[in-house]
């Protein structure tokens, strides 16, 4: 049985793809990675998002404004990703959310941009891509309050409590390449006692390398290294795992 995935999270509007990007796709296609969720981070971005579709079959767009460039959003980008929304139809608002690892992030703004862009998602009643750090629960008190249609918490890397959290709220959480270090011990025991039905995998490409992945950036090639290591600690065969994992992706994001 020929395994089918989609890469859940992958930034392959950036321009380290640029050389390469027809190239990786195919070989992504041959390898049965048929589909790719591509989440914005800054407004100046949301064009190469569109491009990238009109250019590529397999690629779903998301339009967010990523905490992380929480200095470069302004009140204005908030109503182009309205305007955006409108005309492109993403299939989920995002990559949005808050970070408190890095210190020096407006906290205030960070709030405003997240409330302001759920909203946003409620109104168009689209599923969010959440980024978190250090914010888990400043995000579900948020996501209480704002009641939004679901989604995934990319590169989940919480409690199970936590985790449990998010899944009666509707949420996916996303496993990429941290899965596979050693270390990870938390990552790995989370993977085998959550239900497999609130899991999707992702790559991050290009960003979140697996261990003893050696090529400059990510791809969402890797996505296979994650399969095979989910398949590892589950005793589970991999064929069936990427079937319950298509699924999930195909269903969060309709």
């Amino acid at each position: 049985m020929a395994i089918k995935l989609i890469d859940s999270h992958c930034h392959l509007d950036f321009p380290v793809f640029d050389a390469n990007r027809s190239e990786l796709i195919k070989q992504c296609n041959a390898a049965g990675i048929g589909g790719f969720i591509v989440p914005g981070v800054t407004a100046e971005n949301w064009p190469r998002l569109v491009e990238l579709q009109s250019q590529f079959a397999g690629i779903s767009i998301a339009f967010g404004l990523h905490p992380y460039f929480i200095e470069q959003h302004t009140v204005q980008d908030l109503d182009l990703l309205s305007q955006y929304c409108e005309k492109y139809q993403p299939v989920a608002i995002g990559e949005i959310g808050l970070d408190y690892y890095r210190k020096d992030l407006d906290k205030t703004k960070q709030l405003e941009f997240f409330q302001r862009q759920l909203e946003l998602a409620n109104a168009f009643q689209l599923p969010v891509i959440l980024h978190v750090r250090k914010a888990h629960q400043d995000v579900l008190t948020l996501l209480k309050k704002t009641k939004v249609k679901g989604g995934v918490v990319h590169a989940f890397s919480g409690s199970e409590e936590q985790a449990r959290e998010y899944i009666k709220l509707g949420f996916m959480l996303g496993f990429g390449g941290a899965i596979t270090y050693p270390n990870a011990s938390k990552l790995k025991k989370l993977a085998c006692t959550l239900p497999l039905d609130c899991m999707v995998l992702e790559t991050d490409s290009p960003d979140m390398k697996p261990f003893e992945y050696t090529e400059q950036a990510n791809t969402p090639l890797t996505l296979i290294r994650v399969l095979d290591e989910i398949s590892e600690l589950r005793g589970e065969k991999k064929e069936s795992l990427a079937m319950v994992f298509l699924s999930n992706t195909q269903r969060i994001f309709s």
